[in-house]
């Protein structure tokens, strides 16, 4: 073998040398690379690897109404987990199984998620009740079956139920706002969600208690409605009432608002929907046609299930325009007012039953006319061509510049979602100011533009209010979770519109419509001891036509109270109300006239009755079983009561009708005196339709009190709309029988 010289053993040393030089150099420059240049990312993805993170849910805030009555709030319920790490293999179908059974859940679903040994965190199911909760756990402990586990969460809970529902909205699965105030003050309510950071081995096994890491969660602050849960209970019980009763449509809108603030006091939609399941369709009757469609035409079935479920979420009271109709001549009226161009009582106008106004003939709903009027009596009976010519009187400029100041151009600003940027789609002044303009005149008297019920509602408070034009709003206060205020809404005056004056003056004219109970077109509104304001409305669906005609209408009523001090005004509008009259004079002013009948008295607003009234109110039956017979004569006579004594006993034994029932003055009550007497009756006959002196006469034969309600018994056209106890009920005689009252000629 040769022998290595020295310089090769130098050449090849130098090569060793070399190589490792170069080695070292790529293994630095390596380390520079991971500890250095990417050594934030590896070290978040080793962290990732140590370390799991489970959120901490926050406690939402509530929401209470102006009395601190809680509208919606947050209840502790849990999410059922699993760690399919340490699930062994043959307890999972038997978890699959308890799961599927306590849980209702899909089987397949979970035996896919237990099968994943590489995970150490799936939800089964969230939010479920407590007691369910502990249930599955403590079975799992019984049966020995480790992994399962719970985590606290949160879900959303509206005590009430539907009430207020499309002013509340709801909450999603993630316990954010999905629809209304809930997504509007999402940010207010929602909180800010904490952590639990927890170190895990190489196993994948959490580490004790030391490893963990807590970041707790911030409760979110509450919200104080200037809501009335007791105002809002009374507009959706008439309202609802008048639903099922007209066969209304396309739903039903009421709006109750303080005048002087702007505070929504009520704000109901109907047919709504229960925020605890909000995917629950409330209409029965669309309810019904989806019924219809599943299992026929299940595309058809989905996308009209979607359809229902947007249209039941939607506040019609803030989102949809519409054309208000008569309604809306509250408005024309103070412009013109205010701007003196018409004297209200001593100026004559003639309505022959129509108006020509360029080549088109527009008729008035009182097809004969109302002949030879002042402008107060135009407004009681609602007449088309007055205001027709009103509203060419004031002028296509005058007349923009009202509806303008009275915020009819934009949406009013109220701290509510879903009120579009195009409310109040109003002809261009200039097309109003044209010589001959059609829209002028007919605008005047509410029809060819829209705008959505809380723009009239907030306009109609200025008209009577003393002229100013409030922001409306509906949160009170926000609060936090001690109870200290974070902020306050003040009442804001955007602006005067018209003089107090003007203000003063149509607040009267407006009670002409109600307190005139032989032409006001509101006379069934009419309440003995309250001064009550209001306007009829019934407008056409202009846009809305079959074969060319009108087919469709919207009913509408607004009454305000006390006139000599207004306190509240209630808006009501019926949208397609498709059974019996549909003139708001007839379906929507009894709406609101049973809203305020609820609403006055439980304001603390005492009636305050003439002696004309006085003459004519119930009275309560007196109380005068276990009286003798003269005992009970006397009473009965200083209340102003008739009697009639059944039986030979000298005391009574039994009353018709008991004590404490209201009866009309000079009713009757029938006293027995004899034990096991055998007592009267009669059935009460159908009499709907009838006039009321038929009606009454009728009642009066067969031994039954009468009551009455709506309009006056002498006003003419005066028919029975409604009887109760119904017809077909067999009562003893002498109960008290109550007939509402409306008028075959009313309308406007």
């Amino acid at each position: 073998m040769d022998k290595i010289t020295c310089p090769e053993v130098r050449k090849r040393t130098k090569i060793v040398i070399s190589v490792l030089v170069i080695l070292f150099m790529v293994l630095v420059a390596r380390l520079y690379q991971i500890q250095i240049i990417n050594g934030e990312q590896y070290q978040k993805d080793a962290l990732s690897s140590q370390m799991t993170s489970a959120m901490i849910s926050a406690e939402r805030g509530n929401i209470y109404d102006r009395n601190m009555n809680t509208l919606a709030q947050s209840e502790q319920v849990y999410d059922i987990c699993i760690s399919p790490m340490e699930i062994k293999n043959e307890n999972i179908n038997e978890l699959t199984d308890i799961f599927s059974k306590m849980l209702d859940v899909e089987p397949e679903r979970i035996k896919k998620a237990c099968e994943n040994k590489k995970s150490q965190y799936f939800v089964v199911k969230y939010k479920v009740p407590k007691l369910k909760a502990e249930e599955v756990l403590n079975y799992s402990r019984e049966k020995k079956i480790k992994g399962v586990f719970l985590q606290e969460n949160t879900r959303r809970f509206y005590p009430y139920g539907s009430l207020a529902s499309t002013v509340l909205g709801f909450t999603n699965s993630e316990n954010d706002g999905a629809y209304g105030l809930e997504a509007y003050y999402n940010k207010t309510l929602r909180g800010k969600k904490g952590r639990i950071i927890t170190a895990t081995n190489a196993a994948g096994t959490y580490m004790p208690y030391n490893y963990k890491q807590i970041y707790e969660a911030e409760e979110g602050n509450s919200l104080v409605l200037t809501i009335d849960e007791s105002i809002q209970h009374f507009a959706e019980k008439h309202l609802e009432e008048a639903v099922k009763e007209y066969d209304v449509r396309n739903r039903a809108s009421c709006i109750v608002m303080d005048v002087k603030t702007g505070e929504i006091l009520a704000m109901a939609n109907k047919p709504d929907f229960d925020p605890n399941e909000p995917y629950e369709i409330g209409d029965s009757r669309i309810k019904a046609e989806l019924e219809e469609l599943k299992g026929k035409d299940e595309e058809l079935y989905n996308e009209k299930k979607k359809e229902a479920w947007y249209a039941q979420w939607r506040n019609k009271a803030v989102s949809d325009p519409y054309e208000p109709g008569s309604v809306f001549k509250t408005i024309t009226a103070a412009a013109a007012l205010d701007l003196h161009i018409v004297d209200p009582y001593s100026e004559r106008f003639s309505c022959p039953g129509y108006y020509v106004v360029g080549n088109k003939r527009v008729g008035c709903w009182k097809t004969s006319g109302h002949g030879n009027i002042t402008f107060s009596q135009a407004i009681k009976y609602s007449c088309n061509p007055v205001f027709m010519q009103m509203g060419q009187r004031l002028g296509g400029e005058n007349f923009y510049n009202y509806f303008e100041a009275f915020g009819l151009t934009k949406p009013t600003g109220i701290d509510m979602p879903g009120e579009a940027d195009n409310a109040g789609l109003v002809h261009y002044k200039k097309a109003l100011s044209v010589d001959g303009s059609v829209e002028l005149p007919i605008s005047a008297f509410g029809q060819t533009f829209k705008i959505t019920p809380i723009q009239l509602a907030t306009a109609i408070s200025a008209v009577v209010n003393g002229g100013y034009l409030m922001e409306p709003h509906i949160v009170k206060q926000e609060i936090d979770i001690h109870g200290n205020v974070v902020s306050t809404t003040e009442p804001k005056v955007k602006r005067q519109v018209i003089s107090e004056e003007t203000s003063k003056l149509m607040r009267e004219l407006l009670e002409g419509v109600v307190s005139d109970q032989v032409g006001g077109s509101g006379r069934s509104v009419y309440m003995p001891g309250y001064r009550i304001g209001g306007k009829t409305g019934t407008s056409e669906k202009t846009d809305k036509r079959i074969d060319g005609k009108v087919a469709y209408w919207v009913s509408s009523f607004m009454g305000f109270a006390p006139v000599d001090d207004p306190q509240i005004m209630v808006l009501v509008l019926l949208d397609e109300p498709a059974n019996g009259n549909v003139f708001g004079s007839v379906v929507a002013s009894p709406v609101v006239g049973g809203i305020l009948a609820d609403t006055l008295p439980y304001l603390g607003i005492q009636p305050n009755y003439t002696e004309e009234e006085m003459q004519t109110m119930d009275i309560s039956v007196p109380y005068v079983t276990g009286r003798t017979v003269l005992e009970a004569e006397n009473k009965l006579n200083r209340e102003g009561l008739k009697h009639k004594v059944i039986g030979k006993g000298k005391t009574v034994v039994k009353q018709v009708p008991s004590s404490g029932q209201p009866i009309p003055r000079n009713g009757e009550v029938i006293l027995y005196t004899t034990e096991n007497e055998d007592v009267s009756t009669t059935v009460i006959p159908n009499i709907i339709g009838y006039s009321g002196q038929q009606a009454n006469k009728t009642l009066i034969n067969q031994g039954l009190n009468v009551r009455f309600t709506g309009v006056s018994i002498n006003a003419p056209g005066c028919v029975v709309a409604k009887i109760d106890p119904p017809p077909g009920t067999e009562v003893e005689r002498g109960s008290v029988v109550t007939l509402e009252f409306t008028d075959r000629d009313l309308a406007g």
